[in-house]
């Protein structure tokens, strides 16, 4: 499994990018995509909805399961990964790169000191 260091992660098993401007790219993490297995489906709130911290922004469907995703900040939607509409497997393939979900304008970057680092991470799922 990989937990790549740049990044943040919550409890709920996704990842944070900062992109450096005020906004986070967010995706599910390489332990979440082995966990849920297959993945057909990934539905997603529209761009420009609002979210509060840890409320759901969509769900991911894999074979034997449906899954909710939650806000690791509180902020908009301003981009959806559009090619997951036509290849969801890519969040199985390469959960950290083409496999992202959504891009989030963040309300309050503060929020991002209290996710988990990679270490912290990697220790909660063992």
């Amino acid at each position: 499994m990989k937990f790549p260091e740049e990044l943040k992660y919550t409890k709920e098993h996704e990842w944070i990018r900062d992109n450096g401007d005020g906004t986070v790219t967010v995706g599910i993490t390489d332990f979440a995509q082995g966990e849920l297995g297959d993945i057909v489906f990934v539905e997603l709130e529209p761009e420009g909805s609002e979210f509060g911290r840890d409320d759901v922004f969509g769900t991911v469907e894999a074979v034997k399961t449906v899954s909710e995703l939650f806000a690791p900040v509180s902020g908009e939607i301003t981009g959806l990964n559009q090619a997951l509409e036509d290849d969801p497997e890519l969040v199985n393939s390469d959960p950290y790169g083409e496999g992202w979900m959504v891009k989030f304008k963040m309300a309050d970057p503060s929020e991002l000191d209290s996710l988990l680092s990679a270490d912290d991470y990697k220790g909660m799922v063992g």
